[in-house]
């Protein structure tokens, strides 16, 4: 057989498929970017199985042996039962113990090449955060900065459209990262799942070329940039985006549309900035937004709440930020956002050629 009975969590590069047998709950919290979820033990069995386990370990082995069994049986009967011959699975439980070596022996008793990961979800979790410690180092980024609104998550799409090598963690993140920045219909992602998305969009980077970042402060939402990569980027070159006031409002409409069709969403968020602005402002806001003054609601909350505190933390990680070679949004079209790529690329070539000097924090 071409692959071990038992490997590490370093060597997943190596398996295009990998069959998570946790329960639902816990793959829903984070599992191994591109598994499956094909559970040995659902949740309510896993439940029952743990609940016994406390007064007879071996009443419980049993039980789990059966449901386990059972499990197992129906998974190759609906989902594996065409597999080729040279199928080579990569298996794991919470631990590497007893629900992936059971799945593991019966495939290897059948002929397939099924492997075990040692230590499991466990071990794995451990290797993400040691990795978010080395690679975030080996990468070189360009960060986009600009005041909100500025247009800086669509210029990164419209980068990447255009062959940009580009991380985007806000998305990864399900969440804006400003403190109205909820993505509606979306729960958003838990440390964990944040944590192995984002190492595995580091590693599909060519380290040879540079990645195109967005400035973020250390939190997005409720999930929280690795120390290591936040490090990196403030000692990273930046390029700062300027685009018109005007604009800025006509992009956060297009951006938070939900709140315009939902105002009692946003009427409630608005709670949210108690600790930094009076009742009477935060009630005012609420007023705009019962009355749908978007404009001046927006307005107000950029010179009042957003501005001064982007520009309080841009400057204390970029000191430099007033020197930046700059990019000006005039064009919110999607031909606008090409044409900006388009300048932003030739700029970071001149940068890279020595035309120009970036601007650097220290």
């Amino acid at each position: 057989m071409k692959h071990p009975e038992l490997i590490t969590a370093a060597q997943l590069a190596d398996f295009t498929y990998i069959i998570d047998v946790r329960s639902p709950s816990e793959y829903a919290e984070d599992h191994i970017p591109g598994a499956s979820n094909y559970p040995v033990l659902n949740d309510a069995e896993r439940e029952r199985v743990g609940a016994l386990y406390k007064h007879s370990a071996f009443e419980a082995k049993k039980l789990g042996a059966v449901l386990i069994a059972r499990n197992i049986a129906r998974h190759l009967e609906q989902s594996w039962h065409n597999q080729p011959r040279n199928w080579q699975p990569l298996i794991y439980c919470a631990r590497g113990g007893q629900r992936s070596s059971a799945l593991t022996h019966i495939l290897r008793q059948i002929g397939f090449a099924a492997t075990r990961l040692e230590g499991g979800y466990k071990n794995y979790r451990q290797h993400v955060l040691q990795q978010l410690t080395i690679v975030p180092t080996q990468l070189s980024f360009y960060v986009l900065c600009g005041l909100t609104g500025s247009g800086k998550s669509r210029l990164l799409s419209t980068l990447k459209h255009h062959g940009a090598q580009v991380l985007d963690m806000e998305q990864i993140a399900k969440h804006r990262g400003s403190v109205l920045g909820d993505v509606i219909h979306e729960t958003q992602s838990t440390q964990k799942s944040f944590d192995s998305q984002l190492l595995a969009q580091l590693k599909s980077f060519d380290f040879t070329r540079p990645v195109f970042i967005e400035s973020e402060s250390k939190k997005i939402g409720a999930v929280r940039i690795p120390e290591t990569l936040i490090e990196k980027m403030w000692f990273s070159p930046c390029l700062r985006l300027e685009t018109p006031t005007k604009l800025r409002i006509k992009l956060l409409r297009e951006d938070y549309t939900h709140f315009l069709h939902h105002p009692e969403l946003l009427h409630t968020l608005l709670l949210r900035l108690k600790g930094s602005h009076s009742n009477a402002h935060i009630s005012h806001w609420q007023t705009l937004c019962e009355m749908q003054s978007w404009d001046a609601l927006i307005t107000e909350l950029l010179e009042q709440h957003y501005d001064p505190a982007y520009n309080k933390s841009i400057y204390s990680h970029y000191p430099n930020y007033s020197d930046a070679p700059q990019l000006v949004l005039n064009n919110p079209s999607d031909s606008g956002f090409t044409q900006l790529a388009h300048e932003t690329l030739a700029l970071v070539h001149n940068i890279a050629n020595n035309d120009i000097t970036p601007s650097t924090p220290h």
